[in-house]
């Protein structure tokens, strides 16, 4: 029995490699590198941005993720560099990977670009089996269903950038690896299924000291449906901000920040979860910290 227990679980797993496999984030718009390799080095400073997502709280072993990226410009303008760093842990299972990358920038006018980018790395999944109770601790099932796997990993993209507005489309996980945790086909191939990821936003300068910005992000990849997150912001001085999102069947969320001296960024978000774990969970916890270097 315990046999077909374990069985049926990891059948869930690899079910679940096929829907949404990605992190989502609140403050997305604040780590741009992370979703699209062609924003590398879109701005005049090296940007290095961490973005930490505490999903769900009050529910055991829900998701939390950890990001950090750097994006370079490099002495010719029209290139940049970047790089990304990152931890997915869901209960017993872990991504952790790594992609570095370039995007080329291409002149359309004097206040408009088309940036085109790649980034490859490598991805490593596994499932730790001693985070598993099991009803009977000798059964051997585990020695054979679980383990780790790691795979090269690649993500592509455009992004059009003016002065007051932009628009993105990138595609992760463009190679398609098989996944494969376990060492015998007790669970059936996994995937990493190739998402479409589509950016935009607008910056309205209401004065010399107020901006308003929205902000939205679509995600999609066979067969989970659209995911849409819209967000505004409203900016003082380019200083603080306050906002505030909504993605469709999941969340409302609540957002605060502060630029320091044109170096530090502090974010903070808070989901306040519409869907039925909001029974049980008391939402989900964002940190964005970022820091601007001037390049040398």
């Amino acid at each position: 029995m315990m046999r077909i227990t374990l069985l049926f679980a990891l059948l869930i797993i690899g079910w679940g490699l096929t829907a949404q496999q990605l992190p989502q984030f609140t403050q997305y718009f604040m780590n741009d590198y992370a979703i699209n390799p062609a924003t590398a080095g879109l701005r005049e400073n090296i940007e290095i941005r961490s973005n930490n997502r505490y999903q769900w709280e009050g529910i055991t072993d829900a998701p939390r993720t950890y990001t950090l990226s750097l994006s370079v410009p490099m002495a010719d303008q029209n290139l940049g560099m970047g790089a990304y760093l990152f931890t997915d842990i869901v209960g017993p299972t872990r991504r952790v990977g790594f992609q570095v990358g370039g995007a080329y920038r291409l002149p359309l006018s004097e206040a408009l670009t088309l940036g085109v980018g790649v980034s490859v790395g490598m991805l490593e999944y596994s499932v730790d089996g001693q985070k598993i109770e099991l009803g009977n601790p000798n059964d051997i099932a585990l020695a054979d269903a679980l383990g780790r796997t790691r795979v090269v990993d690649a993500k592509a993209g455009i992004f059009l950038n003016a002065e007051n507005y932009y628009f993105g489309f990138s595609i992760p996980q463009v190679a398609q690896n098989n996944v494969d945790l376990y060492s015998t086909s007790i669970a059936g191939n996994s995937t990493l299924e190739t998402h479409m990821f589509v950016t935009a936003g607008y910056r309205y300068e209401v004065n010399e000291d107020y901006t308003i910005e929205p902000n939205l992000m679509l995600k999609y990849v066979s067969p989970a449906p659209i995911k849409l997150d819209i967000s505004v912001r409203g900016i003082f001085r380019d200083i603080i901000w306050l906002g505030g999102s909504y993605r469709n069947n999941d969340a409302f969320s609540a957002m605060i920040g502060i630029n320091i001296q044109d170096k530090i960024l502090i974010g903070y978000s808070h989901d306040f979860t519409t869907s039925d774990i909001r029974n049980y969970s008391t939402g989900t916890h964002e940190v964005m910290l970022g820091l601007d270097v001037p390049k040398p």
